[in-house]
């Protein structure tokens, strides 16, 4: 059973200040990746008197402990997302900045044929995916 991040953190040991519960409440609520700076606001609107720098040490201790998972997509933000969550990919858009996650079994597949091929088992691995939306007469095209 997947524990949630509060639930995480405890198993840990960690000392949860109603702070850190505010944090860890958000980002168990999250349904995207974000970063520190969008964690502050969301958290801030809860609790005012949590500073970025609180939000900041809260998830560089999550991380540390294997609690979080940063992201990093190329556009200068580190973004963070559970580390239990199910293996999935992302697809990052590259005029929005959005992270669409999908699981295909196909590329699986493949990704282990590859390992196999090359002498290896694979444990594990990260697909990023970076494009921008398709134009109206590429999305025509596409369809046939």
């Amino acid at each position: 059973m997947i524990q949630s991040i509060l639930e995480r953190c405890e198993a840990h040991g960690l000392r949860m200040t109603e702070q850190r519960r505010v944090i860890a409440r958000v980002l168990e609520d999250a349904e995207d990746h974000p970063d520190v700076e969008e964690l502050h606001r969301r958290t801030a609107a809860i609790d005012p008197g949590i500073s970025i720098a609180t939000v900041y040490r809260t998830v560089k201790l999550l991380e540390e402990t294997g609690i979080l998972e940063k992201h990093e997509f190329g556009d200068g933000r580190a973004r963070y997302e559970p580390a239990d969550r199910e293996h999935h990919d992302h697809l990052i858009d590259m005029n929005s900045g959005d992270v669409i996650e999908f699981v295909d079994a196909e590329i699986e597949a493949l990704q282990e044929k590859i390992a196999r091929r090359l002498g290896y088992r694979l444990k594990g691995h990260r697909l990023e995916l970076y494009g921008v939306p398709l134009s109206k007469s590429d999305a025509d095209d596409a369809n046939g």
